[in-house]
């Protein structure tokens, strides 16, 4: 196994920063974060670079709120300067775990995406007459530090690296607290309640690191399961088999294997059925011949139509977003069998006529 060293020169040269910021900006360029940083663009990165090399970089705050669709879940937000180190520190290490991952993993990463694990799910769907479906309890507050660290140890062996590595982790301890329902593991005593936990969802490290972690997984399904047909998406996955013994048995094996990583499966929903019932995944519902959007997605975006159309109307919305918002979706759901329902929720919320669908 090759392990990596010298890394961390890469991290903190001028050039890496500037292309962490170029990326951190992306889409956010006309918000005050990042316009205040960019005011004074290169003092900033060299301050970075600066802290960065003498090891004095302390992370900053994060700033914290909740969504609620489709379930409530916690946002944290790092401050603008820490988002451009998570970029730099990714810009050198990603490369190095990207090529270990399986094809099949589709959650933040280039190339892959919402879409083309809709389409592998499609085609297994075909092939297969029955899966298992599962998603993970808690699994960004649940992730475990010290087993996210030994398994980024064994391919990172540049201390410098990894100092930064705790420094992110430690910035996030405690974010995810009142969101983690205490699990218990063989072998647990009193202390195991105080291993660090959690990553902020939102960062850009733990877009990466929850595919690390869950990495593990994949290759214990392909390798030692050697199940043929495999879909993971962050936490949501789906195994595909020709009889329900074997996916049953896959079942146990997965639920004993996520011990080691401290996670416990959704038991209740994890259950074999055939693929022609429908799978639901990523906001569709998936059966072999078509493809339906989930009725609660439908509903959510007419009450958001709704409201950006209001908005228009009061002249608080520019034409410009109220197209893209629509654009955006129209493209989306256009990737299942939903004409009728653009028809439908078009004809009930007409939009300005500028708009072509």
């Amino acid at each position: 196994m090759k392990t990596y060293r010298h890394l961390y020169a890469q991290v903190c040269s001028f050039d890496n920063l500037y292309l962490a910021y170029r990326r951190a900006r992306k889409g956010k360029r006309g918000q005050e974060p990042a316009a205040n940083f960019e005011f004074d663009l290169e003092g900033n990165l060299l301050q970075l670079q600066e802290e960065l090399a003498t090891k004095t970089y302390q992370p900053g705050p994060y700033h914290s709120f909740y969504i609620h669709e489709p379930k409530r879940r916690l946002i944290s937000a790092a401050p603008f300067r820490d988002r451009v180190v998570h970029h730099a520190l990714c810009n050198v290490i990603e490369p190095i775990f990207e090529r270990r991952f399986i094809d099949d993993s589709y959650a933040n990463r280039v190339g892959k995406g919402t879409h083309r694990a809709l389409d592998r799910c499609t085609f297994f769907a075909r092939r297969y007459s029955h899966v298992l479906q599962c998603d993970v309890q808690q699994f960004f507050p649940s992730i475990d530090h010290a087993i996210l660290r030994g398994i980024l140890t064994r391919y990172i062996a540049d201390g410098d690296v990894v100092w930064l590595v705790d420094r992110i982790l430690e910035s996030g301890v405690g974010v995810l607290s009142e969101e983690y329902e205490m699990q218990w593991f063989p072998g647990d005593d009193l202390t195991a309640s105080l291993r660090p936990r959690g990553l902020p969802i939102g960062n850009l490290t733990s877009q990466f690191w929850a595919n690390v972690y869950l990495s593990e997984l994949d290759q214990f399904v392909k390798r030692t399961l050697k199940c043929p047909a495999y879909i993971r998406y962050v936490d949501d996955f789906l195994l595909f088999g020709g009889d329900k013994p074997t996916l049953h048995a896959w079942r146990a094996a997965i639920i004993s294997f996520l011990t080691t990583l401290r996670l416990r499966l959704h038991e209740a929903s994890a259950q074999v059925y055939p693929v022609t019932a429908g799978i639901p995944f990523l906001g569709f519902r998936i059966y072999p011949t078509h493809r339906r959007l989930k009725r609660r997605k439908g509903i959510a975006f007419q009450r958001r139509l709704k409201q950006l159309l209001a908005a228009y109307a009061a002249g608080a919305v520019e034409q410009e977003q109220l197209d893209a918002a629509v654009r955006g979706w129209v493209a989306h759901v256009s990737h299942g069998d939903t004409y009728g329902l653009r028809r439908a929720v078009f004809k009930a919320n007409p939009v300005p006529r500028r708009l072509t669908l």
